[in-house]
């Protein structure tokens, strides 16, 4: 098991030092599930949700959620993104009744750019709640995860399964 990186021989907190480090090419994707009533999904499908486009400013959201995953995540680097693009893909069938939100960050740099995957998903998923709470209060944020990542030291990684 790999020993964590966070920590100096004193147990305290550190930001770990990549300045050895080479840059790299580097692309990281994570995906989030959010369950919703089908009445919800409706509405959001229609534009007709009171506060606006939720796909649109979810969409925005998690761009910008990215970019500012240093400012929130106490031991990332802060990182000169290079692309990000993000999706929310309605699923409409009555058993799910759900948006899949991924997202796809790259950067060529000395740090990987998983937190920044994990916190675009994950703020895409809130702002859809914020945006639909007054009308489904039982709206879930779900499966939050790390799909797959490529670059640096430890190379390529894919989730199983997908």
């Amino acid at each position: 098991m790999s020993k964590l990186t966070h920590f100096n021989e004193k147990g305290q907190p550190r930001m770990v030092d990549v300045s050895d480090k080479s840059d790299t090419q580097r692309m990281a994707i994570a995906c989030c599930t959010v369950y919703m009533k089908p009445a919800t999904l409706q509405l959001i499908q229609d534009k007709k949700v009171a506060k606006g486009d939720v796909l649109y400013v979810a969409q925005v959201a998690g761009i910008m959620a990215a970019k500012k995953t240093s400012e929130l995540i106490p031991m990332c680097h802060p990182l000169n993104i290079t692309s990000i693009e993000l999706s929310l893909e309605p699923d409409p069938d009555r058993e799910r009744s759900c948006i899949e939100i991924k997202a796809q960050v790259k950067i060529t740099g000395k740090t990987g750019v998983e937190m920044e995957a994990l916190t675009a998903v994950a703020v895409a998923g809130l702002t859809v709640y914020d945006m639909c709470k007054a009308v489904d209060r039982d709206i879930t944020i779900s499966d939050i995860r790390l799909i797959e990542k490529s670059g640096g030291k430890s190379g390529e990684y894919k989730r199983e399964g997908t």
